[in-house]
């Protein structure tokens, strides 16, 4: 007997008792379904916290210092370092962060993101404009009152892109004047506190509001990524000369936390897929179990064929197939299954997500390989029965 003839008598004993197969696959199906759909929402979740951890920039390395009264670093310090190695960067700006309440006439807000950044900002962070201008630097040195104003304030404030322009926006109070608005960086949905609720104006101008007479705060791009660790070096090193202290400054390349977030993604999937794995093996014991029936049930037909001169791997083969094919037609159900799932739970979640090829093709192996693991102790058992007495069975 070969092995198409093996194959087409394991689908005519699956079809010839189809709630035993159904019960016997519908662990497989379980097991590779749950596999799927846990690894692809966690790798879909996790793809979309990495595409917002790289809008940041993968390039950029973010500086934050703890001035002391007889050690800090100034601006022109951190401007004279940068034009030292313009090597090893392409922008830098001073960053001053502000917890502000933003308004329009009776129109205002708390959520929106205000920060005070110098004329390299738009350029750093890969943005355009809408319409208007950006920041530049005369605003900066004479801290003209003068911003610009994400997509969402735009449009939740002044009703458009071009109403906003040369319009009056009161930050804490202080007037200024809208000079460019950013285009719009979330294509799904215009929210408070999102991606387009910002608000850019001179960090100079941010400082004074800020109370404070010295900026913590920078943010340098590389010019190359594969020189990030070796510009990281060189700010360490420069502000270690400065604070003589490690503990007073912060230096984060933010393509390492990239690397990391990407490390702690693989073994969470991993982790995932290994736990819906169990039910995989659960699922085997079934095929076993439900092999060693068959094998009980037909015992007599075995004592026929090896009567009529079928030998051990005749028989073994003839198992083995049957009990491969049961769990390869539960794997196949289990990856429609969980790939339909995947799409309507994601699109539920409101995320992408889909079916990761890596984890459809480890279930199925799986499930194949589970079938010829299990299927293999009943085949051995009805390939080693004695003809004499396989035909004495009733």
């Amino acid at each position: 007997m070969n092995i198409l003839q093996s194959f087409k008598m394991a689908l005519k004993s699956i079809w010839g008792n189809k709630m035993r197969s159904f019960l016997t696959m519908l662990g497989i199906i379980i097991g590779v379904a749950s596999v799927i759909i846990l690894v692809s929402l966690v790798n879909g979740q996790m793809s979309y916290m990495t595409e917002s951890f790289a809008s940041m920039g993968t390039n950029q390395i973010n500086v934050n210092v703890s001035n002391l009264s007889t050690r800090y670093v100034t601006v022109d310090e951190m401007y004279k370092f940068y034009d030292d190695h313009t090597d090893l960067f392409d922008h830098m700006t001073p960053n001053v962060s502000l917890s502000s309440t933003i308004k329009n006439g009776t129109e205002s807000t708390t959520d929106t993101t205000v920060t005070g950044v110098s004329e390299d900002y738009l350029t750093m962070k890969d943005q355009t404009l809408d319409a208007g201008r950006f920041l530049q630097y005369p605003d900066i040195i004479s801290r003209q009152k003068v911003c610009v104003v994400g997509y969402y304030v735009a449009w939740e404030l002044y009703g458009g892109v071009d109403k906003a322009i040369d319009q009056t926006i009161k930050i804490d109070g202080y007037a200024y004047r809208i000079v460019g608005v950013i285009s719009r960086q979330d294509d799904d949905e215009l929210e408070a506190g999102g991606s387009d609720d910002v608000l850019y104006l001179p960090y100079s101008c941010a400082a004074k509001m800020n109370n404070s007479s010295q900026i913590s705060s920078f943010i340098f791009s590389t010019a190359d990524m594969d020189h990030t660790t070796e510009a990281k070096k060189t700010i360490n090193d420069l502000l270690l000369g400065i604070f003589k202290d490690d503990n007073l400054y912060r230096v984060t390349a933010m393509n390492e936390l990239l690397d990391s977030l990407d490390s702690m993604i693989s073994m969470m999937s991993m982790l995932l897929g290994g736990i819906a794995g169990i039910s995989l093996l659960v699922a085997g014991v079934g095929v076993m179990n439900i092999m060693l029936v068959s094998v009980t049930e037909r015992t007599r037909e075995i004592g026929v064929r090896k009567a009529l001169g079928a030998k051990k791997h005749n028989i073994m083969q003839q198992f083995v197939i049957e009990a491969a094919v049961t769990s390869s037609l539960g794997g196949v159900v289990g990856i429609v299954i969980g790939s339909i799932a995947t799409t309507l739970i994601g699109t539920a979640m409101g995320m992408t997500a889909t079916p990761t090829p890596s984890a459809v093709i480890i279930s199925f192996s799986v499930s194949v390989g589970i079938g010829l693991l299990f299927g293999y102790m009943p085949a051995s058992r009805a390939a080693n029965l004695n003809p004499i007495d396989a035909l004495r069975s009733e």
